[in-house]
């Protein structure tokens, strides 16, 4: 299980900002030099131009502000990150429903959760395997609201698929012949967290699930 990937992003923005925030400092402090030298032996007859360098001094003064709201910025994201990642955690055992349409064929066994806008919709089920080809493809009638779409594995030529992540694909009408969106859900428990993105990812075996598909939360039911 990957946990550390927000530590080593977080440590590398901040190094970077510190790095720009020293070279700002150093030429900063040049261009005061430069500047007091300038106006101690300027010509009197032609004095240098003082709203050139007020100009200069306001846009190096921008730019620390700018540095400023990056660093609270960058201190916003590393607590958002310890936040999601603490949340992610505390899934780990737990039964999850998310927003996809990709499930882990294990055992067998392999389901969707697919709602359908109305009733009366019919359609076409097709899975692809994870290179993207047609393993099966059945046709479907939808009543309104949720309803649980399972496959055994079978193929349809009555071969078994072997197991792994497949996805999940609804073509449909409703009755008066309009296309019909019918969405799906995957659920499974959580074995693990990838934080190694910078973004919790919640692992269902082989299956990625984005923290922010989390759609509900549950104990996992007690193995017999």
């Amino acid at each position: 299980m990957a946990v550390d990937g927000i530590a080593t992003t977080g440590a590398a923005a901040t190094d970077a900002s510190s790095s720009t925030r020293t070279t700002l400092a150093s030429n900063f402090d040049t261009f005061l030099s430069l500047l007091t030298t300038q106006l101690r032996n300027q010509n009197p007859l032609d004095p240098l131009d003082t709203n050139q360098f007020t100009q200069q001094l306001v846009q190096f003064a921008g730019v620390e502000q700018q540095l400023k709201t990056n660093d609270t910025l960058t201190a916003l994201l590393a607590a958002n990150n310890t936040a999601q990642a603490g949340a992610a955690l505390g899934l780990v055992g737990r039964e999850i429903t998310a927003d996809g349409d990709t499930a882990l064929l294990d055992d067998g066994k392999a389901s969707w959760k697919l709602t359908s806008p109305k009733d009366g919709v019919t359609g076409t089920v097709t899975i692809r395997d994870a290179n993207g080809a047609v393993v099966f493809t059945k046709a479907a009638e939808f009543a309104y609201g949720d309803q649980e779409f399972a496959w055994d594995g079978r193929k349809t030529d009555g071969s078994r698929a072997a197991e792994g992540l497949y996805s999940i694909a609804v073509d449909a009408k409703d009755v008066a012949g309009n296309a019909a969106a019918v969405t799906s859900e995957v659920k499974g428990v959580v074995d693990g967290v990838d934080l190694s993105t910078g973004e919790a990812v919640l692992l269902l075996g082989e299956l990625r699930i984005p923290l922010g598909s989390l759609k509900s939360v549950r104990a996992a039911a007690a193995s017999s």
